[in-house]
């Protein structure tokens, strides 16, 4: 089609996903954890969708009450559920852009799928309940983290030639 059929953007990303969790803990364990806890969390048995053997971690952080040193269990059940609203906010953006789609490109869609990229991409089960939501195929893209940087780099390295076939496909 050359050009963008239809866009939504969101501000949920990684760090809404560890305040997420950081806010948890805050509140159910009464327990201070720093930025990296967080994302040490997410990325150790932080999942969207629920694994079949649940997993923890143990915890440490500054206990608010007494303001001491403190050790908790975190499960993977609990960081799912801490982060749940930021991922909802992500499934809802998706089908948002989904029910915009024209017919035609939303029939390629249903058949290629939809391809995750980012660090959001490399969070467990987001893949999958994002199929389970859509009813779509999803895949998560080879180096998520680095294939629109490298994407993007490819279009500017050819964008006298992109420019003429966009231009000639618009007359």
């Amino acid at each position: 089609l050359g050009g963008i059929v239809t866009s939504r953007s969101i501000r949920v990303a990684g760090d809404e996903l560890n305040e997420a969790i950081t806010q948890y803990i805050k509140k159910c364990y009464n327990l201070m954890v720093g930025e990296q806890t967080s994302e040490e969390i997410k990325r150790t048995i932080g999942s969207a969708y629920p694994q079949q053997e649940e997993e923890t971690l143990e915890v440490r952080g500054r206990d608010l009450v007494t303001g001491l040193p403190k050790v908790i269990t975190i499960s993977s059940q609990e960081v799912m559920e801490a982060i749940a609203e930021p991922v909802g906010a992500i499934l809802e953006a998706v089908k948002m852009t989904l029910e915009k789609t024209p017919p035609e490109l939303a029939a390629d869609i249903l058949d290629r799928g939809i391809v995750m990229t980012g660090g959001g991409a490399l969070l467990r089960g987001l893949d999958r309940l994002l199929a389970e939501e859509t009813e779509m195929p999803v895949q998560v893209a080879e180096d998520p983290l680095t294939c629109v940087a490298r994407g993007t780099g490819k279009v500017l390295e050819e964008l006298d030639e992109l420019r003429r076939i966009l231009i000639s496909n618009k007359r």
